[in-house]
């Protein structure tokens, strides 16, 4: 099953094969400034909110909510 970000429960990055993947995209794409890491102390290191889950395989894309911006799209 793929996985994408989310802000609460709204897709704001795209699908991808493996949660590994998605983080990499994320954290290049400007999303998340930092990824967690199992063996790390416990801290906030996303935006409240902000989550990676697993979505449903079926076939269906889902694409980032088009209000959603990135950063540095803002104006």
């Amino acid at each position: 099953m793929p996985y994408a970000l989310f802000d609460r429960d709204r897709q704001v990055d795209k699908a991808f094969p493996t949660e590994k993947q998605a983080w990499e995209h994320a954290l290049v794409s400007g999303l998340v400034f930092d990824v967690p890491v199992a063996d790390e102390a416990p801290g906030q290191v996303l935006p409240a909110g902000y989550h990676m889950k697993q979505i449903p395989d079926d076939g269906e894309v889902c694409e980032p909510a088009p209000e959603w911006k990135l950063p540095n799209e803002i104006s």
